[in-house]
């Protein structure tokens, strides 16, 4: 790598929830810098946000539009190569279209847009510039996980039969969008979040497990939403079923109202020899079962593991690596594969393993699909893109 590669931040700033784990996560490897940002809705916010961060007062702007003007004009050796969306979803497509028609790379967190519409444009638009679109669908760089992945794609647990996902979260129980919680406000009002509540923050990432793992798509579904709180707007809670292309079915439960629970993503992933459970909240730790032999503990940092899993690990075994270091796979795959770009250079495909445009296309259509089936009475919805 002959330089850093530049990244220009949109949202994240002052009081954000989420913006200081991508530029945490994007820094852990020396790869990224931050060199500009809109930090805020706000224009006041954003400019005192950059001065918290030591950006240039002239490249902490006061509007996304003002940057990527500012930022497409500037000498092609100190612009932004690429800029990070970290906003509610009601304003990603805005600001990641305008980033494309002005030739910048995006990072954007899931989902991708507010519509199915919307992601589509944006597929065509990194289509016809030729642009990278990366989705911040965590969980997929966790090392383990892409160590499972491996070892469905290698055939190791032959055809894959059946796929079960849980994501159960506690912290919506109560009904704290109106006791003061910003993030529960915005992801409990449609007109910020989009159709769907719960399945639309967590049952996404869920889906995206499942389909990254098994190396399936979702073809079928059937789904059962519901609104536990008294006068919640949106889900925060349902139950899945699903097939796939190759005949498997699964389970996919995703809730915001199991009381207790933190971030305990699940996934099961059985073939006719065996099969593989992977825990979030012990992520270090693949555990992998045979129909006629005992089960296996498969450990990150051990030279037994697929490539792809040692690409995305960073310590010697016995030391944990978890949620950043998984949030920092994605940005240094990304980063890895447009320096690659730059450089001419042909990038591998453990470089190329992170979540894509065509993921935030599926998503979206995961979202559209699981709200218009738990609305009717029909069992099962052809999943429809």
């Amino acid at each position: 790598m002959v330089e850093k590669i530049r990244m220009g931040m949109i949202g994240g700033g002052r009081n954000a929830f989420i913006g200081a784990v991508h530029r945490i996560a994007a820094n852990i490897d020396g790869l990224i810098e931050l060199s500009c940002g809109a930090l805020s809705s706000n224009p006041e916010t954003a400019k005192a946000s950059g001065r918290d961060l030591f950006l240039p007062e002239d490249r902490a702007y006061g509007s996304y539009q003002e940057m990527i003007e500012a930022e497409r004009n500037l000498p092609a050796e100190k612009r932004m190569h690429f800029v990070s969306i970290v906003t509610p979803n009601f304003a990603h497509f805005e600001p990641a279209m305008l980033a494309l028609e002005n030739g910048f790379h995006v990072v954007i967190d899931k989902p991708m847009t507010l519509t199915l519409e919307e992601a589509k444009k944006l597929e065509a638009k990194a289509k016809e510039t030729g642009l990278m679109v990366c989705l911040t669908h965590t969980y997929s760089g966790y090392p383990m996980v892409k160590q499972a992945r491996q070892m469905v794609k290698e055939g190791k647990f032959g055809k894959i039969r059946k796929v079960c996902v849980e994501y159960p979260q506690g912290w919506l129980c109560q009904p704290s969008e109106n006791e003061g919680n910003q993030q529960a406000a915005w992801r409990t009002d449609p007109s910020k979040s989009g159709i769907s509540g719960c399945m639309g923050d967590i049952g996404t990432h869920a889906a995206q497990l499942a389909e990254y793992i098994s190396s399936l798509e979702i073809t079928q579904l059937c789904a059962d939403l519901n609104r536990v709180v008294d006068g919640r707007q949106l889900d925060d809670d349902g139950n899945v079923l699903l097939k796939f292309n190759n005949g498997a079915n699964g389970i996919l439960m995703a809730s915001q109202i199991a009381a207790g629970e933190e971030n305990a993503l699940t996934i099961k992933v059985y073939g006719e020899t065996g099969g593989l459970e992977w825990h979030q909240e012990e992520p270090n730790t693949l555990i992998v079962k045979w129909h006629d032999a005992p089960s296996q503990i498969y450990r990150t940092g051990n030279g037994y593991l697929s490539s792809f899993a040692s690409h995305n690990s960073r310590t010697p075994a016995g030391h944990p690596e978890g949620y950043l270091e998984a949030f920092a796979n994605i940005y240094r795959n990304f980063a890895l594969t447009l320096n690659a770009r730059l450089t001419g250079e042909t990038p591998t495909a453990e470089m190329l393993d992170f979540p894509d445009v065509s993921d935030g296309v599926r998503g979206m259509a995961f979202i559209e699909n699981v709200v218009a089936s738990g609305q009717s009475d029909q069992k099962w919805f052809d999943f429809k893109i």
